[in-house]
């Protein structure tokens, strides 16, 4: 497997209700590049955010249907969304990620 650049690895933070809520427990969620493993989540987020990371669990967002009328009454276009993966990642008691705490 051709090794991912830190940048390349997380995509961006997911910021959802209750993603707010497992901060307090001191999980982030992250969407990740759909390749990443575990390990190479964990170095990512230790590098870029200066914190230990204690578990990381992943999971993949599978695509979702989607369809959309055309004009002038010529039917719909069906497709899909892409799917991507996430990353829930649980820090250390007393660490924190301050990029979330900006929202």
């Amino acid at each position: 497997m051709a090794a991912l650049a830190v940048d390349d690895v997380i995509r961006r933070p997911v910021i959802t209700e209750k993603n707010t809520l497992l901060m307090e427990s001191d999980q982030y969620t992250f969407e990740v590049a759909i390749v990443a493993n575990k390990i190479q989540i964990r170095e990512a987020v230790e590098k870029l955010f200066n914190v230990r990371v204690k578990a990381v669990n992943t999971l993949i967002v599978k695509a979702k249907p989607k369809s959309r009328a055309i004009r002038r009454g010529r039917g719909r276009v069906h497709g899909h969304e892409s799917s991507w993966k996430k990353a829930i990642v649980t820090l250390y008691p007393g660490q924190r990620i301050d990029i979330f705490e900006q929202v």
